[in-house]
């Protein structure tokens, strides 16, 4: 039995413009979850994972056919044969050491390990970012999530000690080293369930595409300024996220090169609080996470994933750490929230075998 492995992911910066042909700047995990697989007669898929089973048919499978956390791994073998490329049976067995629900990908993950351990047991010829695109199509037709592809290809491509500087207007991917300086990012699960089902982001994503629309450009990274054209307040909103979103971006990027991680804070903090306020994905406990992390020294902070629950990342000095950990916990005692859980991330290499 062969052994693969896929990463979640952290997105430094650089939120909800994946689908508006944006920048963003994730880099991949070492947690994420890992799939043992071989070859079965037949033509099904055995899944399994953590006690739960499922057998999916090949043949004839399609959207709608296959629920739960299953509909995910069916997902990408449905779209890999929509693709035209010959699977048959197979065995694959779950494990995962990245939280659920955390917002750190543990959906593309579970897509991209799937992509790669069929892959690799059919001896296909698929280009990663080929493989990614594949696992983006599954989730939006099996798990009905029209998201970017920024978690997939942050999964596929990811790279030890780099953040990827992704461009979707023009496919570009160039690597950024991120282990320089004395800060580290701390990624904070407030434990507040990550859902994208529920239809916000489906809605933010259609508000986007209705304001490109209405602007006459194929995508907002046409836009280089929050346009005052736009009766919809709320659509003006959106356009001002996405705008200055692209443009932190590339301030991080100028400042991670030269070497000046601390200065990214401020950039994170903004980006938080554009999150929040004009684009309305932020919740209660990530805005909580976020004061008291800065207010306990951290040099900045922000919501991270498509948001509505899940996760806060926030840049802090190593010697700085226990102390942000020990602020937030209180403040989510004295809120009477639950206890969150916090992680230093290190950046790690792409879906593979082992």
């Amino acid at each position: 039995m062969n052994t693969w492995h896929a990463p979640g992911r952290v997105n430094l910066i650089g939120e909800h413009t994946d689908y508006n042909g944006g920048l963003v700047l994730p880099f991949a995990l070492l947690q994420g979850i890992t799939v043992e697989g071989e070859r079965r007669p037949g033509r099904r898929l055995e899944l399994s994972s953590g006690g739960r089973t499922a057998t999916v048919p090949l043949d004839g499978l399609s959207p709608g056919g296959v629920g739960g956390w299953a509909a995910y791994a069916a997902g990408v073998a449905g779209c890999l044969i929509e693709a035209g490329h010959r699977i048959g049976g197979a065995a694959l067995r779950f494990s995962s050491d990245l939280p659920q629900g955390a917002g750190l990908s543990s959906s593309a993950a579970l897509e991209c390990a799937t992509a790669v351990a069929l892959r690799d047991l059919f001896e296909l010829e698929i280009e990663p970012l080929e493989l990614a695109r594949i696992a983006q199509r599954a989730e939006h037709l099996y798990a009905g999530v029209p998201c970017g592809l920024l978690d997939q290809a942050a999964s596929m491509l990811g790279r030890p000690g780099h953040a990827l500087l992704m461009d979707f207007r023009d496919e570009l991917i160039t690597p950024i080293p991120l282990e320089s300086g004395d800060h580290r990012v701390l990624v904070i699960d407030t434990r507040a369930e990550h859902r994208h089902g529920d239809g916000g982001y489906a809605d933010r994503r259609a508000s986007c595409e209705k304001a490109a629309a209405l602007l006459g450009v194929p995508t907002l990274r046409e836009v280089s300024e929050a346009p005052d054209g736009l009766d919809d307040p709320v659509l003006r909103r959106r356009v001002r996220h996405v705008v200055g979103e692209n443009r932190r971006v590339e301030e991080a990027v100028r400042l991670l090169e030269s070497g000046a991680t601390a200065e990214v804070g401020p950039l994170l903090t903004a980006s938080h609080a554009s999150l929040r306020d004009d684009y309305g994905v932020s919740w209660p406990e990530a805005d909580l996470a976020v004061e008291t992390a800065v207010a306990a020294g951290a040099a900045g902070a922000r919501m991270v994933g498509g948001g509505f629950g899940g996760s806060v990342i926030a840049l802090v000095a190593s010697d700085r750490i226990p102390a942000v950990e020990a602020a937030v916990t209180a403040a989510f005692a004295e809120g009477g929230r639950p206890a969150p859980s916090f992680l230093t991330a290190v950046a790690g290499p792409g879906a593979r075998a082992l």
